[in-house]
């Protein structure tokens, strides 16, 4: 492609899993033309897509129990997607991996609590298993070592439970390269800004100016300013999260295990994951903790930052109900005091054993380069913080997707949802039944089967 003036049907900007996913999803499932992909850096998924920024978990919402039961229902549907493009395309031992997953309660308080869970979410996920003390000796036999508590996991052997997406968003970019539509990739170009010219939209870039019949935008956190930019989504602002992990030393655990979420903290409870980068040696966390800048690792954008925070009266109140209550309040110290050179190891420990209680502090090590950003929205109309994916559909044929956890396991629900509109929109076809037997299983609950029919 040369620099200049260039016409596309459908522009997407950003290529981490959701940008990625899309391409894929356009290209293969519907009639459209040509799509063009933008990606500022030089290759795709360098952020909270690869897999040295997330857990590398296939999000399921079996062992989340963040989820409520409507929230896990709808994960489900759409991560069932990727478990079975994993499957269906042969991607098994490449890019998904089949661990056993649990979530562990300790104590009997929680104990009760799951049991309870289990008898609710077992017509959602027949295939969950309680698992007694002496069943998770034969599974995970270092849960039970020197620990004085009771404990019960309810999980699952034999499920894709471990992707590495930035593998994922790879295999997607190419796959689509292989389709009918027209894919024009451009790495190392940033969008500095979008404005309407006629009836499309004008693309500028650091190379150049291109038009699009539609656009999605697909850039995390920078989706959000962008918006901004164009008068769409004052509505929200942003609160930016960092998480960092911890390695253990050894491989420790075969299966990922998770705990058990306290409902008034606003992010995920402490976990433990075999590292596919890593030898699969156990990786713990995420910590989470306030971070003033819009990318992990890369230099901090004062101006962007200050316009996505949007300090005002509804987003201080926010912070203000976050910061009065107290176990929220302890929360984000101790996520403070576990990013702590050198001593952090001596405080998160304390987490850790909640999974593992014979550990010591000198058994983990920070883990240098691992970690990523998940800036989460804020309502400012609703005055809460959104802990989920956001999106703004102008219904003009722009779309701005913000997608924090679980964005990377609902990528192609994600991906079928803004197709179905981009479909409307240019008014071509959208394959649903190639849709239904590629990435649907009659045995799982797909996103497809939850959509009305038109």
């Amino acid at each position: 492609m040369t620099e200049g003036s260039y016409y596309t049907q459908v522009t997407i900007i950003g290529g981490g899993i959701s940008g990625a996913a899309l391409l894929f999803m356009l290209s293969r499932y519907t009639q459209i033309d040509s799509v063009t992909l933008f990606e500022k850096y030089n290759k795709p998924a360098t952020l909270n897509s690869s897999a040295k920024a997330n857990s590398q978990t296939l999000h399921i919402g079996d062992i989340e129990t963040n989820y409520d039961f409507e929230k896990a229902k709808k994960v489900s549907a759409s991560s069932s997607m990727v478990a079975n493009f994993i499957t269906h395309f042969n991607y098994e031992g490449t890019i998904g991996f089949r661990k056993p997953k649990m979530v562990l309660a300790v104590g009997e308080e929680e104990i009760a609590k799951l049991k309870a869970r289990y008898e609710t979410f077992k017509t959602l996920f027949p295939y969950l298993e309680l698992w007694e003390e002496e069943v998770l000796e034969s599974i995970e036999p270092i849960l039970t070592k020197g620990r004085k508590e009771p404990i019960l996991a309810m999980g699952a052997k034999d499920k894709i439970s471990t992707v590495d997406f930035g593998k994922l968003s790879q295999t997607f970019i190419d796959l689509s390269q292989k389709e009918h539509c027209t894919v024009n990739l451009n790495f190392s170009t940033e969008v500095t800004q979008i404005t309407k010219k006629w009836d499309k939209f004008l693309i500028h870039t650091d190379k150049g100016e291109y038009l699009s019949d539609v656009v999605v935008v697909d850039a995390g956190v920078h989706s959000l300013l962008l918006a901004h930019e164009m008068g769409y989504g004052e509505e929200y602002a942003m609160l930016p999260i960092g998480g960092s992990f911890y390695f253990a030393k050894t491989q420790l655990l075969n299966a990922k295990v998770y705990t058990m979420q306290n409902p008034k903290l606003p992010f995920a409870a402490v976990h433990g994951d075999p590292d596919l980068t890593a030898d699969w040696r156990t990786r713990f966390g995420p910590t989470a903790f306030a971070m003033m800048t819009l990318e992990r690792y890369h230099h901090m954008e004062i101006l962007n930052l200050f316009d996505l925070l949007s300090l005002d009266g509804s987003v201080l109140g926010v912070y203000y109900d976050l910061m009065k209550d107290e176990d929220i309040r302890a929360y984000i110290m101790r996520n403070f005091a576990h990013e702590l050179p050198g001593i952090g190891n001596e405080f998160f420990i304390k987490e850790v054993r909640k999974l593992i209680p014979s550990l010591n502090s000198d058994d983990i090590e920070y883990a240098e380069g691992y970690g990523g950003m998940r800036p989460q929205i804020i309502d400012k109309k609703a005055k809460k913080l959104l802990l989920g994916e956001a999106k703004i559909d102008t219904g003009k044929g722009i779309i701005f997707n913000m997608t924090p956890s679980p964005g990377a396991s609902s990528c192609l629900g994600n991906a079928f949802e803004d197709a179905k509109i981009l479909c409307d929109f240019l008014e071509v076809d959208l394959l649903k039944r190639k849709i239904k037997k590629e990435l649907c299983d009659e045995k799982e609950y797909c996103y497809i089967n939850r959509q009305p029919h038109r």
